[in-house]
């Protein structure tokens, strides 16, 4: 059930009002600009909230934006699915955005300004993705995403940064243009675009050319940001921004925008019966679980750390990617809370590298024996994370492989259980060197450091916690675990045919 509201434009504007209240407000005045990010952080989580309460009822808020002709509209609808992902966005920029001040003066990066603004902007846009009622929405907003974080990813306007920006855009840029080649099929072929439950595609009756035509401008165009394999490539070289951008590309926006645009393709555009009788799923599934374990055997060789937590990262989206692949309401389930899980625990991790930066100015595994003595909290926070993402009980990742796992049983697929099994082993065996290094060895120089700036501190605090207390009450406070279920009960309303089975 859909009603019409405000809201869902409201969660959109408040971030851009936010972003142009930081750009007129001078660096003379820097406390003032950086507290207008966190009033619109603040002001954007609680009408997420709000929009929480009638998801949680049954009830999809949904305004029109703009009708470009009639049929075609320009629209935001917050159903269940898009609240995963809007409410994982609202939640992290606020603990993200004071981190952010904390670094940003700590290390004295110039133009901070524009850094502010474009953060904010990034929000807005990764909040359009979430709450897209249809692929044109969708799309917009998706390019808005790859513009607004370029000055991010080239922020520092270093060489490296450059060539790292153009890397991005040139990547981000061609999956939305091939977005944007599908919806122009599809406006062609005069089918309604408007995301569903079970998908827009299922009933039609497009020929196994068009089916897998869109099928790999759909997948592909959201696979880049995903960063499925081979398109991860941009994901690495972007490190080189400051380490607030690789907790923004990581946990909040970029990669997590890539990985729900494939659950939209997969449960929403495409849906279980149509991609099952193609066999598409096969694809997805098969690139999703090459780049799982690639990926984890490329982050055991990095020594520096951030490009180790990158290709985590594009390990643990293909988990999501996996997920939704499999065509079952336990994997969907699984991937959703993946996708949330993965968001706080990747942030905390990520929080943690820049903390020790701006305090030591070490980058690389092999620099940091002794320092969890030195920075406690940061490295204790940095440990919990750890073991969310090898999967160990209570944390937040154990419980979303637990579905994950259980997911692929239900279809028949054993295979990926084991997969996933495999990557927990590889995930630990690439950072609890880290954690052992950090506290059970004594440093190899003579300098006192200590914990860093208390806006970087408490934020690595608060979501190396969360990413406990979302393991054992993932309901607590934002009813994320609820929401999955209502998404894989909508998109899976009664039983199909599981994935390894002959249609």
């Amino acid at each position: 059930m859909t009603t019409d509201s405000l809201l869902p434009i409201a969660a959109v504007l408040i971030p851009a009002g936010g972003a142009v209240l930081v750009a007129l407000t001078t660096e003379r005045r820097r406390n003032l600009r950086d507290a207008w990010s966190t009033i619109a952080a603040v002001a954007l989580l609680a009408v997420m909230l709000l929009l929480l309460s009638d998801a949680l009822d049954g009830q999809a808020a949904r305004t029109t934006l703009l009708e470009i002709s009639p049929g075609i509209d320009i629209a935001l609808r917050a159903d269940a699915a898009g609240m995963v992902f809007g409410l994982l966005a609202s939640a992290l920029w606020v603990v993200s955005g004071i981190y952010a001040v904390g670094y940003m003066r700590g290390e004295r990066e110039q133009k901070q300004t524009r850094f502010f603004a474009a953060f904010a902007l990034s929000i807005s846009a990764t909040v359009g993705v979430a709450l897209a009622e249809n692929l044109l929405t969708f799309i917009l907003f998706y390019e808005l995403l790859s513009l607004f974080t370029y000055p991010l990813v080239a922020h520092r306007e270093t060489d490296e940064a450059i060539v790292a920006g153009r890397k991005y855009l040139a990547y981000t840029l061609s999956g939305g243009l091939l977005l944007i080649g599908a919806a122009a099929w599809l406006h062609v072929l005069g089918i309604d675009a408007t995301f569903q439950p079970g998908g827009f595609l299922d009933g039609t009756t497009l020929d196994g050319a068009a089916q897998w035509g869109l099928f790999a401008l759909l997948a592909g165009g959201v696979g880049v940001k995903a960063a499925v394999m081979p398109l991860h490539s941009w994901l690495p070289s972007a490190m080189v921004a400051p380490t607030p951008v690789s907790a923004l590309l990581h946990a909040v926006a970029v990669v997590k925008a890539g990985v729900f645009g494939m659950v939209r393709v997969v449960a929403f555009a495409f849906g279980p019966a149509l991609l099952l009788d193609m066999g598409a799923w096969t694809v997805l599934a098969g690139l999703s679980a090459a780049t799982v374990l690639i990926a984890s055997m490329l982050a055991l060789r990095h020594d520096n750390l951030k490009r180790r937590l990158a290709y985590s990262t594009i390990s643990h989206l293909s988990y999501i990617v996996l997920g939704a692949a499999l065509l079952g309401p336990i994997a969907l389930t699984g991937a959703l809370l993946h996708m949330v899980g993965h968001g706080v625990t990747k942030i905390t991790l990520f929080f943690a590298a820049g903390a020790i930066h701006v305090r030591t100015h070490k980058e690389n595994v092999s620099q940091l024996d002794g320092i969890g003595r030195q920075m406690p909290i940061t490295m204790g926070a940095f440990a919990l994370a750890s073991l969310s993402m090898a999967g160990i009980p209570p944390f937040v990742l154990f419980t979303s492989k637990v579905y994950l796992g259980w997911g692929a049983a239900e279809v028949g697929q054993q295979l990926f259980l084991l997969l996933y099994v495999a990557s927990g082993v590889l995930s630990a065996a690439y950072l609890f060197p880290i954690v052992v290094r950090a506290f059970a060895r004594s440093s190899t120089d003579h300098a006192r450091y200590g914990e860093a700036d208390m806006r970087m501190v408490v934020p690595i605090a608060l979501t190396g916690i969360f990413a406990l207390v979302w393991g054992i009450a993932p309901d607590l406070p934002l009813g994320f675990f609820e929401l999955a279920e209502s998404v894989a009960g909508d998109v899976f309303p009664a039983p199909v045919a599981a994935a390894g089975d002959t249609p």
